[in-house]
């Protein structure tokens, strides 16, 4: 049976644990203890061996073919960044490439360990050696760089080939601080404190963490939503899913030695604030107002995560390093009042946009969908008002229209999914009936789901246009390729996500008996068991969902979406079912492109976007940067005056005053140029709409004159 609530790509980051599986805590930890493999972990291979071939939807074969796929991952899991580990390791390393297959079946998992304890050891050493290093004040004027994308490049072939890298890295983290105005003392300090938390994490590591780790490489070759969580994690998964704790509202990964955000969650403190981003590293958690800043770069992340949460209405602050900053900028702090993420918070919101024009006021509504929602536990509770994305859509689409809108924006940006019974119904606010989308599950058998009131007039049929970006999943994908189908509106954005399969969770706990009583249990497996397909047959897997007309962005598709996934499930075709679409909208599409464009080469705002997108590319291209500081500070100052040049040059275009300073910059007055350019795109489809009705209606009243 298919699941009816689709996965976020976000939750799914969250559970991507790989890098290194969050540690249990330290106490009763010995660490020289050695790892090995517990008897329920060779039961828990064997059982989720055996759901895999069943019920997965590709019905992989557990075999050598995939055993060495999942070394290769295993190895990327431990070391995707090659800081660590020698050649001669990796080397070593093959010698089970395809043995794993058998181990996860029946035979004992030592390798495994074996593999982690090599990987340990080559962990510590090169945090002894970084502690080394601090010893001696480096020379920050010497010419030289240091390479820190290091995901491609060969692997160090000595232990005197990894010094030197440290060496660079540990410089690299000195200058930082010292470009932030810390002394030498102050930063050897903190890094100091640093590494030896990084020791004492490898330290904490027990046998359940390394089995985690490696059950989640396994999972992972299948494709990136399927994972195995441990009795400990599945409950942190438990209480992420349940919305009931009190922090900030973000879901948070390992990113090598930084926690990472992934994603916002409407609804809650982040999302109202709106200050911190996907891609942000936190670097520090502070308790209060004037709280001390704890750095927590090396942190496990359940830790970070404890320091985060707290009672409700109580301040924390987190200092951020900005994703999209370059190398050695400066840290941001970011304070957020923790309350708890509430379903009423995440709900549709509107708003309406005036487009003045030619002596006219175009009237343009918006209505921001942040995911889509059902509060189950009302209606199984037999209340009738319950709350529902397509309900209060469609109550904000009637508040609208009684304000005299010409057309509507839904805004779908950043919506990573939801229930699949709401995306069937929010379409069916704009199709009169049909089809929605059709499921594939791992039998082969097709399904398909329609408009769940197909005797229902639609709440609106005005122009329309749905906006998505790179965040735009799931759902999402299901309402937007809907829309474009039935040529109901027009799509406008960016290339959404491409997340088309169908998960299931498994409790291993209801499968397996525990071997005594004090069993913490044996976690859960999540597993894709199917796909989704447009009406049309086009698998939504992969590619997503196309926009009609394409804006710029600042995501960059080649580092977030499905397609990004090495091992995400391909895209493909069914049959096309049965469905009744409006007419073609390829010319009426033409026209808005030719609008947009010309309007956008004059519009100040557009431009500023434009140049800020290229100035982050640049940013993103680089692999490696100056260990010198004064190039590092002139790097900095000239990225601070390139971005102050192009927002007052787009304050000069606008009649505003300029700014001396970008801490200057009022948040509010940042523009959203993307709700504006498909504000402008509705208007146009409005006035298109008016021009072609006018002959009609000049006919008609010609007719009643007569």
């Amino acid at each position: 049976m298919f699941s009816s609530r689709i996965f976020y790509p976000q939750v799914v980051a969250f559970l991507a644990l790989a890098a290194l599986p969050a540690p249990s805590p330290a106490a009763g930890v010995n660490a020289d203890e050695p790892l090995a493999p517990q008897p329920r972990h060779e039961n828990i291979g064997e059982t989720v061996t055996h759901f895999i071939q069943r019920s997965h939807y590709n019905h992989t074969p557990v075999d050598d073919a995939l055993s060495s796929a999942v070394l290769d991952r295993y190895i990327e899991s431990l070391d995707g960044n090659r800081m660590y580990l020698l050649q001669s390791d990796v080397d070593f390393f093959d010698r089970y490439r395809f043995e794993l297959d058998d181990m996860v079946k029946a035979d004992p998992l030592d390798p495994v360990y074996e593999m982690f304890e090599i990987y340990r050891t080559r962990v510590r050493e090169r945090h002894q050696y970084a502690l080394k290093v601090l010893e001696t004040e480096p020379d920050f004027t010497v010419e030289e760089s240091f390479q820190f994308d290091r995901s491609e490049a060969p692997w160090a072939t000595s232990t005197a080939q990894l010094d030197e890298i440290w060496r660079k890295r540990v410089k690299n983290d000195a200058l930082r601080h010292i470009l932030n105005d810390k002394t030498w003392e102050e930063t050897r300090e903190i890094l100091t404190k640093r590494y030896q938390r990084l020791l004492r994490r490898m330290d904490q590591v027990n046998s359940d963490d390394v089995f985690e780790g490696f059950m989640n490489a396994f999972a992972h070759t299948l494709d990136p939503h399927s994972s195995y969580l441990s009795p400990r994690n599945s409950e942190e998964y438990r209480i992420q899913m349940s919305l009931s704790y009190f922090g900030i509202g973000a879901s948070l990964q390992p990113d090598d030695d930084y926690v990472k955000i992934v994603g916002i969650i409407p609804g809650g403190p982040a999302a109202i604030d709106g200050k911190l981003k996907p891609n942000d590293l936190i670097t520090g958690v502070a308790e209060g107002a004037d709280g001390a800043m704890v750095d927590v770069v090396g942190w496990r992340l359940e830790d970070v995560v404890d320091l985060i949460r707290g009672p409700a209405d109580t301040i924390v602050r987190l200092q951020i390093l900005p994703g999209d900053a370059l190398p050695g900028s400066s840290e941001k702090v970011v304070p957020l009042t923790r309350g708890q993420v509430k379903l009423e918070e995440q709900a549709a919101k509107s708003e309406v946009i005036n487009i003045p024009l030619e002596g006219r006021e175009w009237r343009v509504g918006v209505i921001d969908v942040p995911s889509f929602y059902r509060d189950y536990r009302a209606l199984s509770n037999g209340d009738k008002d319950f709350t529902s994305t397509t309900r209060d859509v469609k109550r904000l689409i009637s508040e609208l229209e009684k304000e005299g809108i010409d057309g509507l924006v839904m805004d779908l940006r950043g919506n990573g999914g939801g229930h699949l019974t709401e995306a069937t119904a929010l379409s069916g606010l704009f199709i009169d009936n049909g089809p929605v989308v059709q499921l594939r599950n791992a039998s082969g058998r097709i399904s398909r789901l329609d408009d769940p009131n197909p005797m229902a007039q639609v709440a609106y049929d005005g122009p329309l246009v749905v906006l998505v970006d790179r965040y735009s999943a799931s759902a999402s994908e299901i309402f937007a390729a809907a829309i474009q189908d039935y040529a109901r509106g027009v799509i406008i954005g960016q290339q959404t996500f491409g997340k088309g399969t169908v998960q299931n969770l498994y409790s291993l706990d209801q499968y397996m008996k525990p071997d005594r009583e004090s069993d913490d249990g044996f976690g859960q497996l999540t597993l894709t068991i199917g796909k989704y397909y447009r009406v049309t047959g086009e698998s939504t897997q992969h590619r997503g969902v196309n926009p009609d007309i394409e804006l710029p962005s600042a995501i960059d598709a080649e580092l977030v979406g499905e397609s990004v996934r090495d091992s995400a499930l391909p895209w493909d075709t069914i049959k096309t079912t049965r469905f009744s679409a409006g007419a073609p909208l390829n010319s009426t599409i033409q026209s808005l492109i030719a609008n947009q464009e010309s309007r956008s080469q004059t519009d100040p705002n557009y431009q500023w976007l434009l140049g800020g997108i290229q100035e982050y590319e640049d940013v993103r291209s680089r692999d490696s940067v100056s260990l010198n500081v004064d190039e590092r500070r002139t790097e900095r100052e000239q990225e601070l005056e390139r971005r102050l040049a192009r927002e007052n040059e787009r304050r000069a275009a606008l009649g505003l005053d300029p700014l001396a300073s970008l801490d200057d910059l009022d948040e509010d007055d940042v523009p959203d140029v993307i709700l504006r350019q498909a504000a402008e795109i509705v208007r146009d489809m409005a006035e298109m709409r008016t021009v072609d009705r006018a002959p009609a209606q000049a006919a008609k009243l010609e007719k009643n004159s007569g």
